[in-house]
């Protein structure tokens, strides 16, 4: 856990996921690197060297917005890139190789009914890194408890788990697994990966119509401090991850949850 991006944008109310990350990146001696994406077309007139002023505003304006927090001795970084979100996410973990995102779920532009908004949805959607989402106005404390939930046992890379090992072995946190056996399941799915057995201190099965509704079962019992789930083509959330923005009344958690990304399965 070496490299964290942040993407914020300088009109939003961003400080308490800095500060959440800040005090993240504190327990793993890891680098933040802020992000902002800004969009200057080829097409614009006038002056040649607009996309720099743009991004020279962008930076002052970022730098502003660290100014204001303490940041614990974590070295923060600016990053800023001209186009898309997911390209300039690829770009930046291309070039420095991005270990985790941590982002809110969701922007002041999107209505308060939505968990995750456009730009949080299109981070998970749309690209492979692990992202830790962290509810508005959570106070970063170490993890004591985690729930990893899953419809399928099966991992093709134990580099997968990395972030959550991690997380698991920094906090010596109890990790409790939850197998949602759902419609369709396969003997496959009831192999766990041996490295995931071995973070776990206890593994319940149950049986719902979806993974999703599993957790709802069983969050309370649990009372885990952070979800972890895995964002594959048959995995948690699979309609809702299918779409940028998610709705509170079709999901909503009150603790951070980490998605894992699965590129195929």
């Amino acid at each position: 856990m070496l490299n964290i991006l942040v993407p914020i944008g300088v009109n939003l109310d961003s400080n308490a996921t800095l500060l959440y990350a800040v005090d993240f990146a504190a327990a793993f001696s890891a680098k933040i690197f802020v992000m902002e994406v800004f969009n200057v077309s080829s097409k614009t007139g006038g002056l040649s060297n607009i996309t720099e002023k743009v991004a020279k505003n962008s930076k002052e304006k970022l730098r502003e917005a660290i100014d204001k927090i303490d940041a614990k001795g974590v070295e923060i970084k600016i990053a800023t890139f001209n186009g898309e979100l997911v390209d300039g996410i690829k770009d930046i973990d291309k070039e420095l190789g991005i270990d985790l995102i941590i982002v809110a779920p969701r922007s002041n532009s999107i209505q308060e009914e939505m968990y995750l908004g456009h730009t949080s949805g299109k981070i998970v959607k749309r690209t492979d890194i692990p992202t830790l989402i962290v509810p508005k106005g959570t106070a970063f404390r170490p993890f004591t408890t985690i729930l990893t939930a899953f419809k399928s046992g099966a991992l093709k890379r134990k580099r997968i788990l990395d972030p959550l090992i991690a997380i698991q072995k920094k906090f010596e946190a109890r990790l409790n697994l939850l197998l949602v056996k759902t419609p369709g399941y396969t003997d496959d799915d009831l192999k766990i990966n041996t490295a995931l057995m071995d973070l776990s201190s206890n593994l319940t099965i149950t049986e719902n119509p979806t993974t999703y509704q599993g957790v709802l079962e069983h969050f309370r019992s649990q009372k885990p401090d952070l979800l972890c789930v895995f964002r594959r083509k048959r995995g948690f959330f699979k309609s809702l991850w299918e779409k940028n923005t998610v709705p509170k009344s079709e999901f909503y958690a009150t603790v951070p949850v980490l998605v894992l990304s699965v590129k195929k399965d």
